[in-house]
């Protein structure tokens, strides 16, 4: 198949993906710079299931779309315009298109981050005309379909580069004036359809007027015009054209991070990395990361997150505009307020104890506030499997993080104390605890006794044969171990000592 000259000099890459984890895996091949995501995109909206290739794959549907709109008397630039689209990651259909089968309700999916120009501003143009041509090639690929969805999505993410704060009034007047260009333009492709095909509905004008003003140039003002044109429409030949829809295969091919107009629920990506939205919003608030990292170690936020609150009235701000929403997502409130971390003394206080449960040496060092508090934890294994010894680390500092952010350390020994697992049994070294039922059960009795007075806490019956990974028991027996007559690690940090054994 003759690729489209656009995609000539693309640089591309091969990579391995599957539309769902139960699926084959196929060969595709995307742009280069595109992220792997995009590859499992485009292994769900390809037909088959061998390999492909994007060019390929979107040649196929565009020259079908293009070959149509040239009988029908459109301008020779329609295929152009559709790879162009694709190519810039502006807008794609949903699955029925690429695979060109019939579909009631066939989508398409237009990102809105991918619309900011090089100036960083958003080209009212450029996503007006992308709208008439999404409703156009629907309309060319499913022409018995009388309901489409031309879509709008990465709401999130265009604020964000903006620099607009998501739950603001500003935020929904941005939305508002780009519903009322998504239903203008798209009423009035629709009604341009109706004229080709003599298949005219009435044209209600159902929907109110957009904002008088925003925040983002030009804006307001095409939002006005594609209202006033769309009042001039005589006809439309579809029932319904615009829609929020769930997030699918299409958006991932266009680097689409959050469906619809929902808000970003978190600055991470699954990765871990952070979001091009959050470095958006970073770089348009002037933050570098390393200032946005220390922002975060003391307790601040510099990434804004918002829950179904503002979800809510986003929603109800789009709603008048668009005919075809999802639910409306239930208000909760505002989350509580997140305690500020209390950042530890560089040089602070503490004590490291040594001992034996069932047979296997751990070491627990604390860390203290100026006052004596204890603010952390580290748990040191003797021979430990790796894995066991990476779960005891991410404890230590589960529990560090929650004593630094208010967590008062009652909560832990409650939490924690009889939890079942191997190495059990007798302790050895340490005379506040005689007996635990785990390496998690001894830590937080030991740090109960130490810190909270507490050795009123019962002993349950032990099981010392449990073992875990590399530290199963060898048999040899334990260093004996001198104790002092202080039950206290903090009263003796340096009284301990170990006396070697004659043989």
């Amino acid at each position: 198949m003759k690729i489209h000259r656009s995609w000539h000099g693309v640089r591309l890459r091969r990579t391995s993906a599957s539309a769902d984890p139960d699926e084959p895996v196929r060969s595709v091949t995307i742009p280069a710079s595109w992220e792997d995501a995009a590859g499992a995109g485009l292994a769900a909206l390809a037909p088959g299931a061998g390999a492909t290739t994007l060019p390929a794959a979107a040649e196929a549907w565009i020259r079908f779309v293009a070959d149509k709109a040239a009988k029908a008397g459109m301008e020779p630039s329609f295929a152009d315009r559709l790879h162009w689209l694709l190519q810039l990651r502006r807008g794609a259909p949903t699955e029925s298109v690429w695979q060109l089968r019939p579909d009631p309700n066939p989508g398409f999916v237009l990102n809105l981050p991918a619309f900011i120009d090089s100036a960083g501003l958003f080209d009212c143009a450029a996503f007006a005309e992308a709208v008439e041509t999404a409703v156009l090639t629907l309309s060319f690929a499913a022409p018995a379909s009388a309901r489409l969805s031309v879509s709008m999505a990465d709401l999130s993410g265009l604020l964000c580069a903006l620099g607009i704060d998501y739950g603001s009034d500003n935020a929904r007047d941005i939305a508002r004036a780009l519903a009322a260009i998504l239903r203008g333009r798209a009423d009035i492709a629709s009604g341009r359809m109706a004229r080709l095909t003599d298949a005219m509905r009435p044209a209600p004008m159902d929907w109110p007027a957009p904002p008088a003003h925003t925040p983002v140039p030009g804006l307001a003002e095409a939002a006005r015009a594609a209202r006033q044109q769309a009042l001039a429409v005589e006809g439309l030949r579809h029932i319904a054209t615009t829609a929020i829809m769930a997030a699918g295969p299409a958006d991932a091919l266009l680097g689409v991070e959050t469906g619809g107009i929902a808000p970003a629920f978190s600055p991470l990506l699954p990765s871990g990395g952070l979001s091009k939205a959050t470095r958006a919003w970073l770089g348009v608030s002037g933050m570098t990361g390393e200032e946005a990292l220390a922002s975060v170690l003391g307790g601040g936020s510099p990434f804004p997150i918002y829950g179904s609150a503002e979800h809510a009235l986003m929603h109800d701000a789009v709603a008048p505009f668009i005919e075809a929403m999802p639910a409306r997502p239930a208000a909760l409130g505002k989350p509580l307020p997140v305690a500020a971390r209390s950042e530890l003394p560089a040089r602070r206080a503490g004590y490291t104890q040594k001992a034996s449960i069932g047979g296997h040496k751990l070491y627990v060092r604390t860390g203290e506030y100026e006052g004596g508090a204890l603010g952390e934890i580290f748990i040191a294994l003797h021979k430990e499997g790796a894995a066991f010894r990476g779960l005891m680390d991410n404890f230590a500092s589960a529990v560090s993080l929650g004593l630094q952010h208010g967590v008062p350390l009652e909560a832990f020994v409650e939490a924690f104390t009889f939890t079942r697992f191997g190495p059990a049994g007798t302790v050895e070294g340490d005379p506040a605890v005689r007996q635990a039922t785990s390496l998690l059960d001894y830590t937080v009795r030991h740090l109960a006794a130490n810190y909270l007075g507490r050795r009123d806490i019962p002993e349950a019956e032990i099981e010392e044969a449990d073992t875990v990974g590399d530290g199963a028991r060898d048999g040899s027996p334990l260093l004996p171990l001198e104790l002092p007559a202080e039950a206290s690690p903090r009263a003796r940090r340096r009284a301990l000592r170990v006396i070697s054994k004659a043989g």
